[in-house]
């Protein structure tokens, strides 16, 4: 099981795209709305998230959390105590991590970036003395990946997808897309 938390005012682009891709890599993904089921993101695009976040249950199935960014929802997840509690559940328990845009501060803040490469949106770097900034459009290190943004959110899910799945679906996908 994927989740990918929508918090009000989280980055569409961002957020469906991602479910997008992994749902063509035949992985398990269910969207969470974070205190309902019914999200309207940054630009005020309405969105039915397939369960709430009370809904969610942490146990082995859990593969992975998505944290989109976008404002204010990465301020939203911040500030979710489900949202950390999965985020806590997923480091103890070697699962996938993953932010893009101006999530990926959340993960500084709690210290999970340091001594990583990663990526986020400019002007969102923390603990910049402990974190490698690649300023890629996407990077994995360890079973942290990160997205620099909405433009970069096809190849955040891509590389979701080639870590979760193999990189051969990955580059399936990129072609049936027609991604560059």
């Amino acid at each position: 099981m994927i989740y990918v938390f929508l918090a009000e005012g989280f980055e569409e682009t961002e957020a469906l795209a991602t479910v997008d891709v992994l749902r063509r890599a035949k992985l398990d993904v269910k969207t969470v709305g974070v205190g309902a089921k019914q999200v309207t993101s940054s630009h005020k695009i309405t969105v039915l998230a397939d369960i709430e976040d009370k809904d969610i249950v942490l146990d082995e199935a859990l593969q992975a959390v998505v944290l989109p960014g976008g404002m204010p929802g990465t301020i939203n997840l911040e500030n979710s105590d489900t949202v950390q509690k999965t985020i806590k559940f997923a480091k103890e328990n070697d699962k996938y991590i993953c932010a893009i845009c101006a999530a990926p501060s959340i993960l500084g803040h709690l210290g999970l970036l340091d001594g990583k490469k990663t990526t986020c949106f400019p002007g969102f770097e923390t603990n910049t003395d402990k974190v490698i900034y690649t300023g890629k459009g996407a990077v994995s290190d360890g079973k942290i990946i990160t997205g620099k943004g909405a433009g970069c959110a096809v190849d955040f899910g891509l590389m979701i997808a080639s870590e979760l799945v193999s990189k051969e679906t990955s580059d399936e996908i990129r072609s049936s897309m027609q991604c560059q």
